[in-house]
Formats: structure tokens, sequence, C-alpha cells
């Protein structure tokens, strides 16, 4: 695969505005452990190998576990989620999926047993903001970094 093109040198005016957006959601005050899980599982869903290697490697910096990591995509089926991590990644897959018939009432209000309104807010703009970069990595091939040895 070869990229198509540099979206950031093309178009550095709204790059700049997505920046803007990004820096905010890092901001917002949602845990940071929770955010990586919310970005590498819509990137799973998204098929984006640029962010689901990112946001592995930044989640294990960060401290988490190789084994919670290759879990996001079943988390369902996995024990090593908590509640609140549970409720995140299942309104992130709705939220990314949002196409399959919305948000439905009982998913709202699960996850707001976890999240108070404004995390809910936030929540769910974080979710839009990794999917934008999915769409823009997607589109335009973004290509993850890979060790010379690694490559085909």
């Amino acid at each position: 695969m070869k990229q198509r093109l540099q979206f950031f040198a093309k178009a550095p005016e709204i790059m700049k505005a997505v920046m803007a957006l990004d820096k905010a959601v890092e901001e917002c005050g949602l845990e940071a452990s929770l955010m990586h899980l919310v970005k590498l599982r819509a990137s799973q869903i998204n098929g984006c190998s640029y962010c689901v290697e990112m946001h592995g490697r930044e989640a294990r910096r960060d401290g988490e576990t190789e084994t919670r990591l290759y879990l996001v995509a079943a988390w369902k089926e996995s024990p090593l989620f908590s509640e609140r991590e549970r409720a995140a990644l299942a309104w992130t897959e709705k939220v990314t999926n949002i196409s399959d018939n919305g948000i439905p009432d009982d998913l709202y209000a699960s996850t707001l047993a976890h999240f108070s309104e404004e995390e809910l807010v936030k929540l769910t703009v974080a979710v839009g903001m990794i999917n934008t970069w999915n769409r823009l990595c997607v589109s335009f091939h973004a290509i993850h970094p890979m060790p010379a040895a690694k490559a085909a």
C-alpha cells in the first residue's frame, strides 16, 4: 500500500482546526486509560491500521497491559474490563456505527449509569474525534511505522 497524500500538507488550515479539537479532547478530563481503549476500539472497527498501531503503542507506553490491548476487540467476552470501560466501549461501538439504527434508549440509559451527562458529551466528542482521524488515515492510506525487518 502506498500513501495517497499528506493531508496535513494539502489542507493545513482545516487540519489546524482538527488538531485544536483533538487537543481539547485530550484535555477534557476523561481518564487517559479509558481514552486509549476508546480510540483503539473505534480504530479496529474502522480498519485504521495507522491508528490501531499508534493507540496500542501509546496505551502500552502509559502502562496498559498487552493482554487487555489484545482483548479490546473481544471486550464483551473478557472480564478484564471495568463496568465503566465496558460502558464506554459499548458506546464507542454504537457511535462509530451510528448508521446501524442509531443509539438505542437502553444503551443511553445504561451508559449514564457510569458517566455523568457532561462526561457522556466528552466521550461522544472523543469517539467522533477518533472517527475523524480514522477517516482521514483510511481514506488517504496513512502508513503506520514499521520496523524495516518486518516490512513486506
